[in-house]
Parts: C-alpha cells; sequence; structure tokens
C-alpha cells in the first residue's frame, strides 16, 4: 500500500508557491507584452538601421542565458542600491526578458499584412492610427498569437529560476519538501501536475481563439 508523509499543509505550501508563479508570470507577460508591442512597432517603422541600437539590446535579451539576466540584475540593482526586493527584480529582468521575444514576434505580425491592404487603407483617408488599429492589429493578431501563447508558456516554466533569488515559487516549494520529506519521485509528480494544470488553460484559450480568428470563420 502506497504511504507518504506528505501532509494538507504540504500541499497547501505547493500552492502558495504556485501562486508565487502566477503572480510573477502576471506581472512578466503583461509588461512584457506592453513593451514587446512597443518594441515591435518601433522596429517595424522606423527600419532595421535606425532601430539598430534598439535591436542590439533586445538581442542580448534573447542571447543571454535567463539565470545569468537574473543574477546580473539582481548584482545592478544592489551595486545601485535601488533596494529592490526578490519579486521586483524578477519582475523586471522577466519582463524585458518577455519583451525581447515579444517584439519579434509583434514585428513578425505586422510584417505578414500585405502592403496593398495598408495602402489601400491610406487611401481611403484613414491616419497611421486608425491603420495600425483597424487593419493591422486584427490581422497582426492572428498571425502572432500562436508564438504569443508559447512565449506566455514559455515564461511560465522558464519562471521557476527566480528561486536563485530566493523566491519561494512552485519548483523552490517542491524542493524543500523534497529535502524534508525525502520522496522526490511523489513530490515532483505533483509539481508537474500542478505545472500541467495551470499551463492547460492558457493552451486551450489560445487554441479557442486561433480558431474563432480563422480567416476560414
Amino acid at each position: 500500500m502506497f504511504d507518504t508523509a506528505l501532509t494538507w499543509n504540504d500541499l497547501a505550501f505547493l500552492a502558495q508557491g504556485a501562486g508565487m508563479t502566477l503572480a510573477v508570470t502576471a506581472v512578466a507577460v503583461t509588461a512584457g507584452t506592453v513593451l514587446g508591442i512597443l518594441f515591435g512597432v518601433i522596429r517595424f517603422q522606423i527600419g532595421p538601421y535606425w532601430s539598430a541600437p534598439l535591436t542590439l539590446l533586445l538581442d542580448v535579451f534573447r542571447s543571454v542565458p535567463l539565470l545569468i539576466q537574473l543574477v546580473l540584475g539582481n548584482a545592478f540593482q544592489s551595486i545601485a542600491k535601488l533596494g529592490w526586493g526578490a519579486f521586483t527584480t524578477s519582475g523586471v529582468v522577466l519582463s524585458l526578458y518577455t519583451a525581447a521575444f515579444c517584439a519579434e514576434i509583434v514585428r513578425g505580425g505586422i510584417s505578414s499584412v500585405p502592403v496593398t491592404t495598408r495602402r489601400a487603407a491610406r487611401s481611403l483617408g484613414m491616419t497611421w492610427w486608425q491603420d495600425m488599429r483597424y487593419i493591422v492589429a486584427p490581422l497582426a493578431t492572428r498571425v502572432s498569437l500562436p508564438s504569443w501563447i508559447g512565449l506566455t508558456l514559455g515564461v511560465m516554466k522558464d519562471s521557476a529560476l527566480v528561486l536563485w533569488l530566493g523566491l519561494v515559487e512552485l519548483l523552490r516549494a517542491s524542493q524543500i519538501l523534497v529535502t524534508r520529506l525525502q520522496e522526490p519521485l511523489f513530490i515532483l509528480l505533483i509539481c508537474g501536475a500542478i505545472y500541467f494544470l495551470l499551463s492547460f488553460p492558457v493552451a486551450r484559450l489560445g487554441g479557442y481563439l486561433e480558431k474563432r480568428w480563422s480567416p476560414n470563420d
């Protein structure tokens, strides 16, 4: 018969860790998406030559491993005496990391809109803002959505690295229980199941929206 030392308090501890994972992910995805849209539009609008400094900066965030970014970000805020806590530091670094990838998703989505479609909109008297809002945004969103959903799920899993800054998120909570109870397989199985439960609704929502916005509908 299966026996375990895991208690309801331990499960509540894992739930608290899952809550921290969701909080960090929500901050990173929200702020990163807003910045990514801004950076993506800027890169598309002003061209590759004038956006070269921004492109280089985004390349750095895409190329350097996230763990190194978290460690350097924490060291920088300490040297600069910003007084940020672990959650704030994690949120800022993860947001910039997310924005770097989201910017390329947005730029690619905008680039997928045919030039002739945009010219037709402008010939009808639409302003740049109206063109972007009513023509480009709906078409680009359809193209960008699958990649954005994948990015969101990736950030949720990558958020486990914030444990190096001292945040007790889901993976760190499971490690603490493994050390105390010495039941690694069972506890990590529960941890994996929780990650799945957190990720599955996001993936299904993305699939639903993609189907709903399909051009064939």
